[in-house]
């Protein structure tokens, strides 16, 4: 998702996604562990994707 994306959504969707990625990293936190993980690049891609929602709402709220 492009910053440009997320910054047409609205605080509530972004809310939104924000938790959904969330659990997905904690999915393929346990994946990993187990083992079983085949895109480790994807945690990664996850992290960044969150911190940058994380920054449009900060940015809203200033």
């Amino acid at each position: 998702m492009k910053i440009s994306e997320i910054r047409e959504l609205t605080n509530e969707d972004l809310n939104n996604k924000i938790a959904e990625a969330k659990k997905e990293l904690l999915n393929l936190r346990f994946s990993k562990a187990s083992g079983n993980l085949e895109k480790q690049a994807r945690i990664k891609e996850l992290r960044k994707q969150v911190a940058r929602m994380k920054t449009v709402l900060r940015e809203r709220e200033i």
